[in-house]
């Protein structure tokens, strides 16, 4: 095990390379920022892309679910269709929380970080106290990486980078530098038990949130990870031993530019897509058409008759006839699982299960 040093590291984060994609990173996120901000209701974007996020960041720890799996589970009702599916609804859950957390508090603390991967893992194990962590490989089981075994030493690094997190003036380096930094020191400490990668990769965005790089959690950096994972714990590894960050930064910044890229344009296409729903609910059944309504099917890619009443505080009755017209003017299609009934909004499940 080699020492995890304190932040901020003392090398010039900024090369000519690293300042190069932070240019191109910076553009295409405030791209996001502004496209998703012409969404009229936010809550779609944050219920709808966290479940996709949740899903591919599960996978990247062979936490495996199919899209149908995630979106027929439902955590308010505690039913899920496979275990994976409710450890996907946890990150969900978690990351969602996290949210709210630094929007209120405008901070991410190690207490905040604590009740993420709570959620995350169902416990409250907090931080390692035991020796015997080891990082393996998974074809091998050689021991790639120890992290620090001492519980003190643990507290007293997860205290630095609370403090690199919440205090700007430990270093003036670019916030999505900083970001990639955080990342790579809370992989290195693994502080918990189980669930690093995942509370690490809420971290991410949750950073970028703080920072007001972005004003919703919808940079899923997962999607980019999952399909570069074998460069993702190369370059993890190779920084520890090397103390050079700049083929992590800009691992990192180009994971940001594609996936913002994706998200850009998933985005638009969420939006169209409700544009043509309100035009044809208009058209074809005006006497229910309501932005209450829409939200539903765009919240809910497989919505339910239990979820219209819900969210629009209808009767049964009422939200059977909503659901009647709109498959009758084949806005969603009848999807029958045992004893339920699902409704799914095939212009979204279309979007969310395009090929990247």
């Amino acid at each position: 095990m080699s020492d995890i040093t304190l932040l901020p590291p003392k090398e010039d984060l900024e090369t000519k390379a690293v300042l190069k994609k932070l240019v191109e990173a910076h553009r295409y996120l405030a791209e996001l920022k502004g496209v998703a901000s012409a969404i009229p209701n936010q809550n779609i974007l944050i219920d709808t892309l966290s479940l996709q996020e949740a899903r591919e960041s599960s996978a990247i720890e062979n936490i495996i679910s199919t899209f149908d799996e995630v979106y027929r589970s439902d955590w308010s009702e505690k039913r899920f269709i496979t275990p994976a599916a409710k450890e996907v609804h946890s990150y969900a859950k978690a990351l969602k929380h996290g949210f709210e957390l630094v929007k209120k508090n405008g901070l991410l603390t190690n207490n905040h970080i604590l009740s993420i991967q709570a959620i995350v893992e169902g416990n409250k194990a907090g931080f390692r106290k035991l020796p015997g962590t080891k990082l393996l490989n998974d074809l091998t089981g050689e021991i790639i990486y120890t992290p620090p075994q001492n519980h003190d030493t643990i507290l007293r690094l997860m205290k630095n980078l609370e403090q690199y997190i919440n205090n700007d003036e430990m270093s003036d380096a670019d916030p999505l530098l900083k970001m990639a930094i955080i990342h790579f020191q809370f992989e290195s400490i693994h502080p918990f038990y189980d669930g690093n990668g995942r509370t690490g990769r809420i971290i991410n965005i949750l950073y970028l949130i703080k920072n007001g790089l972005l004003d919703l959690p919808i940079l899923y950096l997962s999607r980019y990870i999952i399909r570069h994972k074998a460069d993702y714990y190369r370059l993890l590894q190779e920084t520890r031993k090397s103390g050079d960050h700049q083929e992590w930064l800009i691992y990192m910044l180009q994971a940001v530019i594609e996936i913002s890229k994706q998200s850009i344009e998933m985005v638009k296409a969420i939006g169209n897509a409700m544009q043509e729903y309100k035009q044809v609910m208009r058209e074809k059944c005006p006497r229910i058409y309501s932005q209450d309504l829409l939200n539903n099917l765009f919240r809910h890619p497989y919505t339910k008759v239990e979820y219209i009443m819900h969210d629009l505080q209808v009767s049964r009755n009422t939200a059977i006839r909503y659901i009647e017209q709109l498959v009758k003017v084949k806005l969603v299609m009848k999807q029958k699982h045992g004893r339920d009934n699902f409704f799914l909004n095939k212009a979204l499940v279309n979007v969310l299960v395009k090929p990247k």
